[in-house]
């Protein structure tokens, strides 16, 4: 599907960068010192980084596109969710920090996430890991990564042909069930299993350092969004359990599990 972007793409994507590196010093302000760690209605962890980052980032949003609505993962908790249309509207889909837990172990795999959605679609796409200074960045002409700020090491990255020695499979390093992602993975040949953070899972796949992400467990819109675009951009693809394409936009932003991979990875799907 191709759709038409709202401004220049030039513009959204410059702008867009800028909005995640002003997020991601933000919070590595907070990194550096000892935060308090909160739970929220659902028990999940909360600091007042992901506060800061979307702080920086909602403001940053509406300067560069004031008539698209924005969807993110700290508002929404606290009830504030516009009303959006999955099947038809343009819509922002953010999460301040992704990867709490990991900002919270202070490991570095947290992330910056921000992605544009049109009609249920990821079209473009930021996942920014701060304590690392990785920049991802998929859209229209294809994904890269921004190493560093100052004199930035700018690279294409594509997903790869599956390898010969077997796949590298990512998964959770919080979450996930060893025995499910056992019993999905059948008889496919793997030659690594690699826990990772955040939507990092997603962006190892895009830049052909991984081959598959399934994911066996619950997340919401907002966590895999950025990442999708990044991996679409890259030439993977996101796909629901039983084969078919993944959505935004649904009534309360929850996913089902799904697959991430390079497209040259054979999967079985659900009947």
């Amino acid at each position: 599907m191709t759709v038409a972007l709202p401004a220049n793409a030039d513009a959204l994507e410059n702008g867009l960068i800028e909005i995640a590196r002003k997020a991601g010093a933000a919070m590595m302000e907070i990194y550096q010192t000892d935060f308090e760690v909160r739970s929220k209605d659902d028990a999940s962890p909360v600091t007042e980084a992901d506060e800061a980052a979307e702080a920086v980032i909602l403001p940053g949003l509406r300067a560069l596109t004031p008539d698209i609505k924005i969807v993110s993962e700290e508002s929404a908790a606290k009830g504030d969710v516009p009303d959006v249309n999955g099947e038809t509207d343009f819509f922002w889909l953010v999460d301040p920090l992704d990867g709490t837990k990991e900002f919270i172990k202070r490991n570095g795999e947290f992330t910056v996430n921000v992605a544009l959605i049109a009609k249920g679609k990821p079209v473009l796409g930021v996942v920014y890991a701060p304590a690392i200074d990785k920049l991802y960045y998929g859209g229209p002409d294809g994904a890269k990564l921004i190493e560093g700020d100052v004199a930035p090491k700018i690279t294409a990255i594509s997903v790869r042909e599956m390898p010969e020695d077997g796949v590298v499979v990512v998964g959770s390093r919080s979450h996930g069930d060893p025995e499910a992602m056992k019993a999905f993975l059948g008889d496919l040949a793997v030659k690594e299993l690699r826990p990772a953070g955040s939507s990092l899972k997603l962006c190892l796949v895009a830049a052909g350092e991984a081959d598959l992400y399934p994911r066996l467990g619950p997340t919401m819109e907002w966590d895999i969004g950025a990442g999708h675009a990044v991996l679409a951009a890259a030439g993977g693809m996101v796909e629901n359990m039983d084969g078919s394409g993944f959505v935004y936009g649904k009534a309360d932003f929850r996913n089902p599990f799904f697959i991430a991979r390079s497209p040259s990875v054979p999967v079985k799907y659900e009947n």
